[in-house]
């Protein structure tokens, strides 16, 4: 969700002016992959193109970096200081360079003392000490096993968590045990619905001594890849909370559920205005944990669970707007809340489990408090459930949740969310999946150019067009974008760089809202960074921020513009899109140029460059017949190599007008044996006014089959296509013949490609064979007729009228 006026964290790196040199940097690795808050350390930033190196941008606050060397293209030193305060958790980062962004990466802050894993400690006999409450970063290689020894005391709590599948580098599902001396598993984990596919153990020392933390890939199929952070300490580690979640601003009495020493309770203060993945973290005497518990910020105050509730007699009463919490404590547990509605009233109810972190897999139901369901749901929202509901009559309905397989326990806990039905306004742009080749989603905008981007919209519950806006740009970079259209979901927008725009990073707000001043809906803004991928790949760790980070870098050796057509692309035509390149001295290579998006109904052609030396090159685009009748802005982007990686660009936004055709034709079918002419007739309606001729080309036909083009104007109904067959044209039924109409206006030529028409071969009938045997009877010389008056021209028949006349012929042949 959107942040309000968030700060924007960025750092100019201490390196002096350079000529650009690298474009598109890619950083595939942090090391290491996190630090203590409070403390200073050094980072390794590895990649390609990262040798201009010029700032460091934070997606959260809490992090500055104060020096940074790139001692080579592939590497960067950067050292950071962590403050006291900063979140614990992840925080997604990006390093701009002269000449472009990188991909988001995550880096992760704890609380304890940090410490490296130290080979070989592969051996049970033979376990690296590491200090209680401390942060060990290590590696589980292919069937390696890493054992670590701290000293405890008995009645000491011992927690152990490892972040894994949480720092985004690689699919890895780690297993953590705590273990006494005698190598007895006190506790194990391998996936916790707390942490994700990431491990967490506690226990309560049984007696003084030392005790073993063993951290392996969970199938002994680790790699170099498989990097880990271990939090080991005495710290508090509860597993769920009550309530899951609470209003904007308010004090909430949180009961922490599921550590071993015992569940408590304290007050939290709760944010005013919403924060993406917002958690709370437990602590305590001994320390705090090291990563929130997630919670649910909303609008809606909270009411709890009062058991015994497992009945319709004994549900919880709530007057909705509000938030139901509670916990399916056992096996078979049901828990159920009562609400009076009156008919026609509308309400969202969604669950909120899976996605705070628990293990319930909930299933939802409602229905009249006399009894019957009315709706049922298990995964409509994810993995937890929602329904919509309309109140049939007046009266008490009934919400129960139970467990999808009827489990349950104390760390079972959920929130169920009553609201009325709403309009909401979600933007978004592509998620960000190197894995998956879509390279960086974030704007590079160099000096003096333009740089497009898609932007999606999903509305629920209102429709309408859309005005986006987007708000703390860097210096000297301004926003275009038409109105969204209603009909559209994803639309183009336009960031450009003023030639003297200073380069710099920030981390822009979009935002959006309906045209119609009457509808007022509320606007978020995210994107999703996939990190790690699953089988089919499928996205198995992402990561959402609530802003776009736009960059100003330095001048790209060109700059392309599309020659705004001066006519329109009508049904069923075509169309040439000429785009032209203005190159820098000495820039000569190809570069290669497309549309990023099409109009609904509109395709253009992929493969297309602007030639090596060459200046300008045509994108083909075709419209289909019945395509939204409007005027569309479009954009083509650019990319091409620079000195040592892609470098993009786009054109502006160029209006492209979609339009009905100017004509309309009709095609009378035609019949002809081979090796015979016949005329193919078809009838002409002009729809729109136009001056002068248009060319008309009869196109599809079979081989060996000719004709003529024609030309029309604005008065001509009829057209006659003389149609020439060879003894070997194809016989058969020919249904794939059109017209391309070609009228010229303003210099351009507005193309229609309209069908269809038929013609159909015929193999002629052969003469009888007693007939060709027969003598030719000599024929007297008869005298020279009189000279005729010229005969008007045939009108062309009919296809009825051919075809009786092909009847009547072949009976004359059969009779003789």
């Amino acid at each position: 969700m959107m942040r309000p006026n968030p700060p924007i964290f960025l750092v100019v790196l201490l390196l002096g002016p350079s000529l650009a040199q690298a474009a598109s940097p890619s950083m595939t690795a942090i090391r290491p992959m996190g630090g203590r808050r409070g403390t200073e350390l050094e980072i390794t930033l590895s990649g390609a193109r990262l040798k201009d190196a010029r700032e460091l941008v934070f997606y959260h606050p809490g992090i500055k970096a104060t020096k940074i060397e790139a001692p080579s293209d592939t590497q960067v030193k950067a050292t950071l200081v962590i403050a006291p305060d900063c979140p614990l958790g992840l925080h997604e980062l990006r390093l701009r360079t002269d000449t472009g962004i990188s991909e988001a990466r995550s880096f992760s802050v704890g609380v304890l003392p940090e410490a490296a894993e130290v080979e070989p400690n592969n051996d049970f006999t033979k376990p690296q000490a590491i200090a209680m409450n401390s942060t060990v970063n290590g590696v589980a290689e292919n069937e390696d096993v890493d054992y670590f020894v701290v000293d405890a005391k008995k009645g000491e709590r011992i927690t152990a968590e490892v972040e894994g599948i949480r720092l985004g580098i690689a699919l890895f599902d780690p297993y953590v045990a705590i273990m006494d001396a005698k190598r007895f598993e006190l506790a194990s984990s391998d996936d916790t619905a707390l942490v994700w596919q990431d491990a967490q153990a506690s226990i309560i020392a049984p007696e003084d001594g030392n005790y073993i933390i063993q951290v392996r890939e969970s199938a002994y199929a680790g790699n170099g890849n498989c990097l880990y952070r271990v939090h080991v300490g005495n710290y508090p580690r509860p597993t769920a909370t009550l309530p899951s979640g609470g209003k904007l601003g308010e004090a909430v009495d949180i009961t922490w559920i599921g550590d071993v020493t015992g569940d408590r309770t304290t007050k939290v203060t709760l944010p005013t205005a919403p924060q993406p993945d917002y958690g709370i973290v437990a602590s305590d005497d001994k320390g705090s944990a090291p990563y929130a518990n997630t919670f649910r910020l909303s609008p809606f105050g909270n009411v709890l669970e009062v058991e015994p509730n497992d009945d319709n007699g004994t549900a919880t009463p709530f007057s909705p707007p509000l938030a139901l919490n509670g916990v399916i404590g056992k096996p078979g547990d049901i828990d159920r809340f009562v609400f009076k509605a009156v008919k026609g009233q509308a309400f969202d109810i969604r669950v909120f489990a899976r996605s705070l972190r628990s293990p319930l897999d909930s299933v939802l139901y409602i229905g009249a408090r006399s009894g019957g369901v009315i709706a049922g749901n298990d995964d409509s929202a994810g993995p937890d459930s929602y329904i919509r509901f309309g109140a049939p009559a007046d009266g008490e309905y009934v919400i129960w949740v139970q467990d999808q397989l009827l489990n349950g326990g104390p760390n079972y806990a959920y929130r169920i969310e009553v609201s009325p039905v709403e309009a909401k306004l979600n933007l978004s742009v592509p998620s960000e999946s190197l894995i998956r080749g879509t390279g960086t989603i974030a704007v590079a905008v160099p000096k003096g150019n333009r740089q497009a981007i898609l932007v999606n919209a999903s509305r629920a519950d209102f429709g309408g067009d859309l005005a986006i806006s987007v708000s703390n740009l860097p210096a000297g970079v301004t926003f275009e974008a038409d109105t969204m259209a209603a009909s559209l979901a994803t639309y183009p927008v336009l960031f450009t760089a003023k030639p003297d725009a200073a380069p710099a990073a920030a981390l822009a707000l979009l935002a959006g809202k309906p045209v119609d001043p009457k509808v007022v809906v509320p606007s978020q803004f995210s994107q999703i960074i996939e990190l790690v991928l699953g089988q089919n790949n499928i996205p198995f760790w992402t990561r959402t921020v609530d802003s776009l980070a736009v960059a100003v870098t330095e001048e790209a050796p060109y700059s392309i513009e599309i020659v705004e057509p001066k006519v329109p692309l009508v049904h069923g035509g075509s169309m040439n899109l000429k785009v032209v390149a203005k190159r820098k001295p000495g820039f000569t290579a190809p570069i290669a140029i497309s549309l990023p998006w099409n109009p609904p109904g509109i395709s253009s052609a992929g493969g297309i460059a602007i030639a090596e030396n060459q200046n300008e090159a045509l994108i083909p685009i075709n419209a289909a017949v019945g395509s939204e009748v409007r005027t569309w802005k479009i954009v083509v982007n650019g990319s091409s190599n620079g000195p040592t990686g892609p470098v993009l660009v786009s054109t502006q936004l160029a209006a492209l007008t979609i339009a009905t055709p100017f004509v309309g034709l009709t095609y009378q079918s035609a019949a002809v044996d081979q090796g015979k002419e016949v005329p193919l007739v078809v009838k002409v309606a002009k729809l729109v006014d136009f001056d002068g001729e248009a060319t008309v080309a009869l196109i599809g036909l079979p081989n060996k089959v000719t004709t003529e083009p024609k030309t029309i104007n604005k008065t001509t109904t009829d057209l006659v296509f003389p149609i020439k067959t060879d003894i070997t044209s194809p016989a058969g039924k020919h249904a794939s013949l059109f017209c391309q109409v070609v009228i010229t206006k303003n210099g351009e030529p507005i193309v229609h490609n309209i069908g269809t028409g038929e013609l159909r071969i015929d193999v002629p009938i052969p003469p009888k064979p007693t007939e060709a045997a027969k003598p030719a009877a000599p024929v007297a010389a008869a005298p020279a007729p009189a000279p005729m008056p010229a005969a008007a021209p045939a009108r062309p028949l009919s296809r009825l009228e051919q075809l009786r006349l092909e009847a009547k012929q072949r009976a004359a042949a059969a009779s003789q």
